[in-house]
C-alpha cells in the first residue's frame, strides 16, 4: 500500500502577549510596543515574537515576557489562537495570544527600554497593527470571566494591600459599586487572605487594616475563589 504525501501550507507560528497593570490613580493598563521589525516596523503592536524549533507555545511566551518585564513566575495565561489568512500583510501567520498580570509599581524600574514601551488605559489606547486591537478586547473579556471565578486580580496588587483597595480594583474592572462591608466579609470569607498588624494611615484617619496573599491557600483554593459578581458571558472571534 503507498502511504498518501499531504501538501501542508507554509506558516509561521508567533506568539503575543497582553500585558496588564493596574495603576490605583488611572486604572487598568495595557503595554504597547513599538514594533522592531518589518512590516510596519516602528508601528505600536503588542509584545510578541515569533517561536523557536526547540520551544513550545508557553515556553515562548515566557522567554518573550522575561525578555521585556526580567522576571519568571508572572501570572500568564493562553487566550486564544489567531489564524485568519490575511491577518498578517507579508507572510501567513498563526498566532497564540496571551495575556499577563502584573503590578505595574513592582515591575517598572525592570522594564527594559530597548522596546519603546509604553502604558496605556485599556479603554483607551492607539490604534495597533494586525489585529492586535481584537487581541486586547478579548484580553478584557477574558479577565473579567477569569476574575469572576478565582482571584486572579491579587496578581495586580502590591504585596500587602487594603480591602477597599481590592474593592476599587474589581469596580474598575466591571463598572461596578459595592458594599464595603459585604466586599470585605466575602474576601475574607475566602480564607486566602492575611490581616497584618499594620495599617494604612495614608488615607483614612483610623486607617484600613494590611492584608496579604496567603500562598499556600491561593495557590490550594485557586478553583474555590466565591463570587464577588455575576459571571459574564465569554465572546470568543472565529
Amino acid at each position: 500500500m503507498i502511504a498518501k504525501r499531504y501538501k501542508a501550507a507554509k506558516l509561521l507560528l508567533a506568539v503575543d502577549c497582553i500585558i496588564i497593570g493596574y495603576d490605583e490613580d488611572d486604572g487598568l493598563k495595557v503595554l504597547i510596543t513599538k514594533r522592531g521589525f518589518e512590516p510596519h516596523k516602528g508601528s505600536l503592536s503588542l509584545m510578541g515574537g515569533f517561536v523557536q524549533e526547540d520551544e513550545s507555545v508557553e515556553d515562548a511566551a515566557a522567554r518573550i515576557l522575561h525578555d521585556l518585564t526580567g522576571l519568571e513566575g508572572v501570572y500568564m495565561e493562553q487566550m486564544h489562537v489567531f489564524s485568519k489568512p490575511d491577518r498578517d500583510s507579508e507572510e501567513r501567520t498563526v498566532v497564540v495570544a496571551f495575556f499577563a498580570l502584573i503590578d505595574i509599581k513592582k515591575y517598572q524600574n525592570q522594564m527594559s527600554t530597548g522596546y519603546q514601551s509604553k502604558w496605556f488605559p485599556i479603554n483607551n489606547y492607539p490604534e495597533l497593527i494586525f489585529d492586535h486591537g481584537e487581541m486586547v478586547e478579548m484580553a478584557k473579556e477574558r479577565v473579567q470571566y477569569r476574575a469572576a471565578q478565582h482571584p486572579l486580580l491579587l496578581e495586580l496588587l502590591p504585596g500587602k494591600f487594603t480591602i477597599p483597595q481590592v474593592m476599587r480594583l474589581y469596580e474598575v474592572l466591571y463598572n461596578v459599586k459595592f458594599d464595603l462591608g459585604n466586599f470585605s466579609r466575602k474576601i475574607i470569607s475566602t480564607g486566602l487572605i492575611i490581616k497584618l498588624n499594620e495599617r494604612d494611615k495614608a488615607n483614612s484617619k483610623k486607617g484600613a487594616y494590611y492584608y496579604k496573599v496567603d500562598e499556600k491557600k491561593y495557590q490550594e483554593g485557586f478553583r474555590r475563589f466565591l463570587n464577588f459578581v455575576n459571571k459574564p458571558q465569554f465572546k470568543t472571534k472565529n
